[in-house]
């Protein structure tokens, strides 16, 4: 069932300023408090007097009363739907081997005032990593590898970015983000692709920022390659199998793993973020596509309680093995160090910060707990259990980058293990205002050099601008304005100073002028003063990234080139002009053959060298007499033979 919606794609720079101050997998919030009808004293008295007569019954036949550590959670969650202007959220509570609470608050359709359910569908993000990884414990419990092998063992056409991280990146180090790469997420966020091997084959042209096994740096891409290890072994997409290995094992029967299949469901969470930090605004869902195994899910609170279920009954579901019991212990065990987490007075309930394979780890109040977030378009996720406790909570909501999540689980647990009161909601909320000020704070001021213009005519600036580890961004001229398509987006190119440009988001149409935290394109010429390039911080740990510079192909065909064809004379060498495959080459002695790029008005760029050109010159009656070799180094006449 398709779905139109109105809706506000989440802007480039909100995107980059997100990732640059968070770790997961995510971006902003939404709200709407719930209305209850005023009720009649009569019908109330009558609602006390059945409830009393209920909990008679319940005690009279013997039944548990309702848990004292729950008494006032329903009240303590509804109110995080107005003070975080959340759409909605679901929570789920396992004890043991047992669902003990499972509530929705808010609506999973705003716009239809549906409300959410402990059944609602949402996506789940990166809380889809833990199982992705768990695949490979299957198979290394089934002898077709070791998570100490080297990943080139399994995947021999994965390539990274040099032979030392080739020779000796493992499986593990895919698993616990220390392979010394950095996020590249803007790679496969913003330049889609449905294919796995193209997302794996920009590897190569991603830079490390750190050595191996040094530093922890969040990287999706990792999650990518541990799917098509899972691929290769079962023959099979990372969808399937992990549907047949987990999900259907665990009766997670409604879970998907696409967008398409989750918006058939009768029972299924929109997404939203919130605007001015007050409007709640639909947000278009996203479809993750090749990333898939880094964070595809869409389930339940009810279904991914049976998942953590099997986390602290030791890998089992019912009685049957679903994780290898020695898999699951190494996989909460720590392995790599996430910024320390060490006891401070603005941190006082953190012991330690840790990652195992494929979980966030940590000592949260003297109870080792095991977690992991989510966050896609429009969602925010936290599945969290303690192990020594056996107790588990999921949080689920439909708020871009939201906070509601781990305040929820830490109200829970504060309950759950009977820890003193701590206001997660005031304390959150305060390092939330805090992190927003900080960010003014950095973006006061402007090295804009005023009275500048761009230093080419706007029609220079045209072209395909590509990164191979990235993909390819096309600027153009359009009603006077610079103009670039970026994956599914298009952008404003307000000019800042000299060859500097802001990139700017339109919205709802109407392009954002306001002023913030956006990035720019510098535009960077050769020594014959053609542009080259385009820089862009796409990666925040590195320097620009540099997008080269190839002409956009102007339409014409072979009869338009023919008259262009035959031998010209350059400094005793005869040069080759002829068509092949509809294109017109260039043959000098020597050298290989060049395809062109007809740039019009009788202009043809060398494809594979960038700022070299051909120009023909014709005469009064139309006939080619000269080409031009315009080159950095200077331009080159050859007279056409007759």
């Amino acid at each position: 069932m398709s779905r139109k919606r109105k809706s506000v794609p989440i802007s480039i720079s909100e995107f980059y300023k997100i990732f640059t101050i968070q770790m997961m997998w995510f971006q902003p919030d939404s709200y709407l408090r719930r209305n209850l009808k005023p009720t009649s004293m009569r019908f109330l008295f009558s609602l006390v007097i059945l409830t009393l007569f209920t909990t008679t019954i319940y005690a009279q036949k013997g039944k548990p009363a309702v848990d004292k550590r729950l008494q006032g959670l329903d009240t303590a969650l509804n109110k995080l739907v107005g003070d975080w202007k959340a759409a909605g959220f679901a929570v789920a509570v396992v004890e043991k081997d047992k669902i003990v609470y499972a509530k929705g608050f808010g609506y999973r359709d705003v716009e239809n005032k549906k409300p959410v359910t402990p059944n609602t569908l949402f996506a789940i993000g990166s809380s889809t990593k833990a199982f992705t990884s768990a695949v490979l414990g299957i198979l290394q419990k089934e002898g077709k590898l070791n998570l100490n092998d080297k990943v080139k063992k399994h995947l021999p056409e994965v390539k990274f970015f040099n032979d030392d991280m080739d020779r000796n990146i493992t499986i593990r180090d895919l698993m616990t983000h220390r392979t010394g790469l950095p996020r590249h997420d803007y790679s496969w966020y913003i330049f889609k692709s449905e294919s796995r091997d193209s997302l794996m084959r920009r590897l190569q042209y991603q830079e490390p920022s750190a050595d191996l096994r040094t530093t922890f740096q969040y990287n999706n891409f990792m999650f990518l390659l541990q799917g098509m290890i899972a691929e290769k072994y079962y023959g099979k997409s990372w969808e399937a199998v992990v549907k047949e290995k987990i999900l259907d094992p665990l009766g997670m029967k409604r879970s998907v793993m696409s967008i398409d299949e989750m918006i058939k469901d009768d029972d299924v969470a929109k997404g939203y973020y919130v605007a001015n930090d007050s409007i709640i605004k639909l947000l278009d869902y996203y479809n993750i596509g090749a990333m898939g195994p880094a964070g595809a899910i869409n389930s339940s609170v009810n279904e991914v309680a049976n998942w953590v279920i099997t986390w602290i009954k030791g890998g089992k579901f019912n009685g049957q093995e679903i994780i290898p019991p020695n898999y699951l212990t190494d996989a909460i065990s720590s392995h790599m160090t996430n910024g320390g987490g060490l006891i401070s007075a603005a941190n006082p309930y953190i012991q330690f910060s840790n990652y195992g394979l494929g979980w966030f780890l940590a000592s949260y109040r003297g109870h080792y707990r095991v977690e992991h977030g989510g966050n896609i378009d429009g969602f925010s996720a936290n599945v969290a259990f303690y192990p020594a406790d056996s107790l588990g909570i999921i949080v689920l909501t439909n708020q871009n980058g939201s906070n509601v999540p781990n305040i929820a689980r830490n109200l829970i647990a504060d309950r759950m293990l009977n820890l003193s009161y701590v206001n997660w909601n005031a304390r959150i909320k305060k390092e939330d205002d805090d992190a927003k000020a900080r960010m003014k704070e950095m973006q006061v001021g402007s090295n804009r050099v005023e009275g500048t213009k761009p230093g080419h005519p706007l029609s220079d600036y045209e072209g395909v601008y590509t990164h191979a580890g990235y993909g390819s961004i096309d600027v153009y001229v359009e009603k006077d304005s610079l103009k670039m398509k970026m994956g599914a987006d298009t952008l404003w190119l307000r000019h800042h100073h000299y060859d500097v440009f802001d990139i700017k988001q339109y919205r709802e149409g109407v392009v954002d002028t306001s002023e913030g935290a956006y990035i720019r394109i510098v535009f960077r010429t050769n020594e014959a003063g053609k542009i080259e390039s385009g820089l862009i911080p796409l990666e925040p740990t590195l320097a620009p990234l540099e997008f080269k510079w190839s002409p956009r192909a102007k339409p014409v065909n072979a009869a338009d080139l023919e008259k262009y064809t035959g031998d010209y004379l350059l400094s005793g060498l005869t040069v080759k002009v002829y068509i092949k495959d509809e294109k017109l080459f260039v043959l000098v002695p020597g050298q290989p053959d060049y395809e062109t790029v007809f740039a019009g008005d009788h202009n043809f760029n060398l494809k594979a060298i960038n700022g070299y050109s051909v120009q023909f010159v014709l005469s009064e009656s139309g006939e080619v007499t000269e080409m031009k070799f315009v080159q950095p180094n200077g331009i080159f006449t050859a007279t056409k033979k007759k």
